[in-house]
C-alpha cells in the first residue's frame, strides 16, 4: 500500500519526553485516519531513548512505526536525513521531539504540497508571533533573530525563520537532493532550504503555533560559533559547485550504519 505521509522525529537523549510525543503523534494519526507512518531516529542517545520509543510505538500495533538507532551521535541533520531516506510517504514531515509545534498544525504544511502548490513547506515563528504561546528566554530569542538575519545576508534566502523544527517535503522532488546535503548538525535546516531553493523547488514559509519547551540541546553561547561556521560552509559548498552535482541516491549507501538497530 502506498503511503501518503511519513512523520520523522529525530531524537537525542529524549527518554523523558519521547514516549509522550509518540503517543500524541500516533493518537493524531489514528484519530485523523491518516495513511501514514512514524519514523523515530535515535541519534546515538546515551539514555534510554531507543527503548522508550520502541515501547511507546508498541502501544499502537495497528499503525506503521519504525525506530532506528545508530551508536554514534551524528547530529540532528544526519538523523533527519536518515529518516527521510527511510520514508515511504509521498510527503514527509519532520518534527522536533518536544512537539514545540503541535502535531495538529501538520495540515498547514502538508495540504499545500498535496494540492500541488509547493514542494517544501516549513513552519515559522516569525511571521505571526501572536501564535507563540510560551516564548523562549529573551536572550535566546534575540540571538535567534540575529542568526536569521545573518542567514539572509550570507545565503540570500528571503525567509524569516529557517530554524523552526517543523518542515514538510514532496519526496519525489526532495529525495534526489538528499545526498547533496553535507551539514549534519545545527545548519542543516538552512542547507535544506538553500539547496531546495537553488534546485528550483517551490518553498513556502508558513506561520504555525509554537511553544518553547525546556530541555533544548542547543546552548546559545557554546554553539553560536558552530552555527555560523556551518552557514559559511554552505556558502563555500555553493562556491565549489557541490550543490550543482547530479544527485544519486546511491551515495547514502556509503554512510556507515553498521550499528543501526530497527
Amino acid at each position: 500500500m502506498k503511503l501518503n505521509l511519513s512523520i520523522i522525529v529525530p531524537a537525542f537523549n529524549e527518554c523523558e519526553r519521547i514516549g509522550n510525543s509518540i503517543h500524541k503523534i500516533l493518537d493524531y494519526i489514528k484519530g485523523e485516519n491518516l495513511n501514514a507512518e512514524l519514523i523515530v531516529v535515535d541519534d546515538g542517545s546515551e539514555d534510554n531513548t531507543y527503548e522508550t520509543a520502541k515501547n511507546a510505538c508498541a502501544v499502537f500495533p495497528e499503525l506503521l512505526t519504525k525506530v532506528i538507532r545508530y551508536e554514534q551521535n551524528r547530529g540532528k541533520g544526519f538523523a533527519v536525513k536518515t529518516g527521510l531516506w527511510e520514508a515511504h510517504g509521498a510527503t514527509a514531515v519532520f518534527s522536533d521531539a518536544d512537539l514545540s509545534t503541535p502535531i495538529e498544525e501538520l495540515p498547514k504544511l502538508v495540504e499545500p504540497i498535496e494540492r500541488g502548490e509547493f514542494d517544501l513547506t516549513f513552519g515559522s515563528r516569525a511571521l505571526d508571533r501572536n501564535l507563540i504561546g510560551t516564548h523562549q528566554p529573551w536572550r535566546r530569542e534575540q540571538s535567534g533573530k540575529v542568526f536569521n538575519f545573518m542567514v539572509r545576508v550570507l545565503t540570500g534566502l528571503p525567509f524569516s525563520d529557517t530554524q523552526c523544527g517543523f518542515k514538510a517535503f514532496r519526496m519525489s522532488k526532495f529525495r534526489p537532493l538528499l545526498d547533496k546535503m553535507k551539514i549534519e548538525r545545527f545548519g542543516f535546516d538552512v542547507e535544506f532550504l538553500y539547496v531546495a531553493n537553488f534546485s528550483g523547488l517551490r518553498l513556502k514559509e508558513t506561520p504555525v503555533r509554537w511553544n518553547h519547551c525546556d530541555g533544548s540541546k542547543i546552548n546559545v553561547f557554546r554553539d553560536s560559533r558552530k552555527m555560523f561556521w556551518e552557514i559559511n560552509q554552505i556558502r563555500q559548498n555553493a562556491g565549489r559547485g557541490i550543490y550543482d552535482n547530479t544527485a544519486t541516491a546511491d551515495a547514502f549507501s556509503m554512510v556507515n550504519l553498521s550499528n543501526q538497530k530497527i
